[in-house]
């Protein structure tokens, strides 16, 4: 099943989050009523058949799964979700935007379609968004590039927490304008920073708000808590109500 096939949250919200297995995703799901998309982050991984293991553990449970770079959006990992992609056929990929076009052309050289995301940093300025190289480069012609080139998502990472809230809403807007239909926050999201982003996210006309929550659910390594993710939830019903 592909990713925007997914019953959403109010329409638009999936929540990232990483499961240790098929049981781990199944009590997600179930936590989430079915509204997250767990995944692994290859940076977990001492192998590519480790990793390839996990995700068919839990594609037995979950319609979609996503593949992270993990250890904060290490660039360095992009081949290996890359290989992880190909053996296991995922729904999500996660890259860098410097490789996010290579990776879609490769995993569909190799009949894997997943929805690739292409992470951007903020740069501390609405308006902007920084390059691996640290320059940084407007958001409204980098997204225009990103839109002609058929990417679908754009991952904006590090948020630390909502230190980069105005900009993620900026880079939404902009997105969204240009037909790209997704937007991922991630980077030190805490739960009780959803309820924030939501409502505010709400507002823009963006088909799918992933925001990816990682350390402030975990329970041990790649295992998330799902009563932690129900937390979540609780909260952002609290939103509607609002």
């Amino acid at each position: 099943m592909k990713l925007f096939n997914i019953k959403r949250f109010q329409d638009q919200l999936l929540l990232n989050v990483l499961a240790k297995d098929g049981k781990n995703a199944a009590d997600l799901l179930e936590a989430s009523d079915g509204f997250c998309v767990p995944g692994i982050a290859a940076a977990d991984f001492a192998t590519i058949e480790e990793a390839v293991g996990t995700v068919e553990s839990i594609k037995q449970s979950s319609p979609v799964v996503s593949i992270g770079l993990g250890g904060g959006g290490k660039f360095d990992e992009w081949k290996r979700v890359v290989d992880i992609a190909v053996r296991s056929n995922p729904e999500h990929i996660n890259q860098p935007l410097e490789r996010a076009l290579f990776a879609k052309g490769f995993v569909a050289a190799n009949q894997c379609f997943p929805i690739v995301t292409a992470l951007i940093s903020p740069s501390g300025e609405v308006g902007f968004a920084k390059m691996l190289t640290g320059k940084k480069i407007r958001v409204e012609p980098l997204l225009e590039l990103v839109a002609a080139c058929g990417v679908e998502s754009i991952k904006v990472m590090p948020m630390k927490g909502l230190d980069h809230l105005e900009e993620l809403l900026f880079i939404a807007k902009e997105a969204a304008k240009r037909g790209i239909r997704a937007i991922e926050p991630a980077g030190g999201i805490k739960v009780h920073h959803l309820p924030v982003l939501y409502k505010e996210i709400r507002k823009i006309n963006i088909e799918l708000f992933m925001p990816h929550v990682f350390g402030d659910v975990l329970q041990g390594k790649g295992e998330s808590n799902p009563s932690r993710v129900k937390e979540i939830f609780r909260q952002l019903k609290g939103v509607i109500g609002s």
